[in-house]
């Protein structure tokens, strides 16, 4: 994250001087409002891959505990209760956090890796009435 994170925060300082307001919804942004974050707390020394990834998997069991025990009907309406719908929106966007940051961190774009992943299974599972799909 360091020579990722100078330049961040360089982007960002310029930013600032000209008056240009942040647009925080869009992968870079939220992961350079989420590298501030962490660096006026001093957390970067712990932002490692193998910590940021555990945390990840953390998070990400903090939400299936949620579904856990959840019959698939009663898992659809989760979303329906707003004291659950709550929770797994926190917990989607702990999951979110720990990914972005643990992408920065390592020097993956995600959009980029989600792209080329779609794309490879596009080829991996055509479509069924081609003749190659796993009918």
């Amino acid at each position: 994250m360091n020579e990722q994170h100078d330049d961040t925060q360089a982007a960002d300082r310029d930013a600032q001087r000209n008056g240009q307001a942040e647009t925080p919804r869009t992968v870079a942004g939220l992961q350079r409002r989420l590298a501030r974050f962490a660096a006026a707390r001093d957390w970067g020394q712990y932002h490692t891959p193998k910590n940021l990834s555990a945390a990840l998997s953390v998070e990400a069991g903090e939400l299936v505990e949620i579904f856990q025990w959840l019959t698939p009907e009663q898992s659809a309406r989760v979303m329906a209760d707003p004291e659950a719908a709550a929770r797994v929106e926190d917990e989607v966007a702990d999951v979110l956090a720990y990914l972005l940051q643990f992408c920065q961190v390592v020097g993956v774009d995600p959009l980029a890796a989600l792209e080329a992943k779609i794309e490879r299974n596009e080829t991996r599972f055509p479509k069924p009435g081609t003749g190659h799909s796993m009918e």
